[in-house]
């Protein structure tokens, strides 16, 4: 559809070039374009904010459309509705003349309208001898149609983000609440921490959430907020585990009564490359035999204890990690880094510099420990120029210690021999 023409405003309103430009552009409608008009007009709603139209001017193109004869706005037909004053004023829910005018020249300005004056200005229409409309003056909805592919995927752009950023305020309600109760279990059962700097920083990122949250403003909160959540669960996580070695090791003492110490195998892990228990995993009972063949608990023998843990990833001393990754310690408190927890806080400030989500993060803690998960980090820096997404390559490691593919020391083996360091690990 493409008009030689070009109608000018009646009366004092004046022409301009972007009118002369909107006009065109309504015109330019392709051969066949056809669409329902209550669907394309949802759509107009749903994309209202890109479009700068406000409510009253959605019911008065409401109005608008219902004057149109047929459900489909087509191209092949006329798309020019004519009514009187009065009639839309009525349709528009007794819109007043002066506010009509005004909802309407924003419609114009929005380029979902133009106007088709007649030489006086009133609004109606020429029939020819058969009934059929030969000309119209009025509201041309041309314009509307032209724009329907525009319109619906703004407004499918538009409900994809209303859409997230739901999403992320109910991640950032779940994760106000987790930190908020688990600051309070950890005040309760007096672990050890710094909860009243975690406490204070808490309550001065809830005091930055805005009123009006968008997707520019939120995620850098919630991140935050997220680091604050794993921090506290690693913590607690840590005091639990210590809590559980003291428990085994005073076990161990009431059960196996050795009259030589030095026969259970005190040694450091080593560089092994199979599945097997954590250091402070229960050790079996195993007693060396004396140097005439006999066991030296009397030929009783003792009840070997059964492992835990065993699908978890061996751990290695901290000092070895720390010799094969250097890298990390600057991220440590002060820039050292003296226990396992330090390393594991030194761990989630590197998982938040090399974009690392929480919940790939929480899932490697979940299936190789908090202790493996946190040396895993440490290598992944160490190599940080050969790997170019370190939250894939996290996740691909965790699927494959999920299932036994994957251990420690062929990772922290390269990495001292990649510095030219002697290895000493004793098995």
């Amino acid at each position: 559809m493409e008009s030689e023409a070009v109608t000018t405003p009646f009366g004092r309103r004046p022409m301009s070039l972007a009118l002369l430009l909107k006009q065109r552009r309504g015109e330019a409608i392709a051969a066949g374009t056809t669409r329902n008009k209550w669907k394309l007009f949802r759509s107009v709603c749903e994309a209202r904010a890109g479009l700068s139209v406000t409510d009253r001017a959605l019911t008065v193109l409401d109005a608008l459309l219902s004057f149109y004869p047929e459900d489909e706005l087509s191209s092949e037909k006329g798309l020019v509705v004519f009514p009187s004053n009065t009639q839309l004023s009525l349709r528009a829910r007794g819109m007043a003349a002066a506010t009509l005018r005004r909802h309407l020249a924003v419609l114009v300005e929005a380029g979902l309208i133009s106007r088709k004056d007649s030489p006086n200005g009133k609004r109606y229409v020429r029939r020819d001898r058969a009934g059929g409309i030969d000309e119209a003056y009025g509201f041309s909805l041309a314009p509307l149609l032209a724009r329907a592919s525009e319109i619906e995927a703004m407004a499918a752009r538009l409900a994809a983000d209303r859409q997230m950023l739901r999403a992320m305020k109910e991640r950032l309600t779940i994760c106000r609440r987790d930190i908020a109760k688990l600051l309070a279990a950890a005040v309760e059962e007096a672990v050890p921490g710094e909860w009243e700097r975690i406490s204070s920083l808490f309550h001065a990122l809830l005091q930055r959430i805005p009123k009006a949250a968008t997707l520019d403003n939120l995620p850098p909160i919630l991140e935050k907020l997220e680091t604050i959540r794993l921090n506290i669960i690693n913590t607690l996580e840590s005091h639990e585990k210590v809590q559980m070695a003291s428990t085994n090791e005073s076990r161990f003492e009431r059960h196996i009564q050795n009259s030589n110490p030095e026969s259970l195998s005190e040694s450091e892990p080593g560089l092994e490359t199979g599945q097997e228990a954590r250091p402070d995993d229960q050790p079996s009972a195993e007693l060396k035999n004396n140097g005439q063949g006999r066991r030296e608990d009397g030929g009783q023998g003792l009840q070997a204890v059964p492992r835990t843990h065993a699908g978890r990833l061996k751990s290695f001393p901290l000092g070895k990690v720390l010799q094969a990754c250097p890298d990390i310690i600057d991220y440590g408190s002060g820039g050292a880094i003296g226990s396992w927890r330090d390393l594991m806080a030194a761990a989630v400030t590197v998982r938040a510099m090399l974009r690392v989500s929480p919940p790939a993060y929480e899932e490697a803690c979940s299936v190789m420990g908090p202790e493996n998960a946190a040396t895993v980090m440490a290598c992944i820096l160490q190599r940080g120029g050969c790997i170019n997404s370190a939250g894939g390559y996290l996740r691909d490691l965790t699927r494959r210690a999920g299932r036994g593919e994957f251990a420690l020391g062929p990772m922290l083996m390269a990495l001292l021999r990649a510095k030219d360091t002697p290895i000493g690990m004793a098995s």
